[in-house]
């Protein structure tokens, strides 16, 4: 079973810092891309920032210059740091990995429990 577990929400002051935390534990063979979505209630879910398969990232235009991502590939582990926040940042954040538990060509899409980030004064 695999698990994606979120840490480093909270409630920040409008151009504060966060820094997200997630982690991927259980039987994982291979990981293909990981990233961060978020969600607010109503709307789609959205990407933030990820790496491919190929190890590149990948922004959103809203991001762009203020967020930053990076891993721990020993640690199965991606890390968001969200700097010069706005209160239209304020969502759910959600991890997602496309991982394979058994062999490279049986891919699955995992998402974390989410954790709330909240901007405001």
């Amino acid at each position: 079973q695999v698990q994606l577990v979120e840490s480093g929400g909270g409630l920040v002051q409008p151009g504060e810092s966060l820094r997200l935390s997630c982690a991927a534990s259980g039987r994982i063979f291979s990981i293909n891309a990981m990233g961060w979505y978020r969600q607010v209630p109503g709307k789609q879910r959205e990407l933030v920032a990820a790496f491919n398969s190929g190890g590149m990232t990948n922004y959103a235009d809203f991001v762009k210059g203020r967020f930053t991502i990076s891993r721990a590939d020993a640690k199965n582990t991606v890390y968001l740091q969200m700097n010069s926040l706005k209160p239209e940042d304020t969502a759910v954040y959600y991890c997602n990995a496309l991982l394979s538990t058994t062999h490279p060509a049986l891919v699955s899409d995992y998402w974390g429990q989410g954790t709330q980030v909240t901007v405001s004064t």
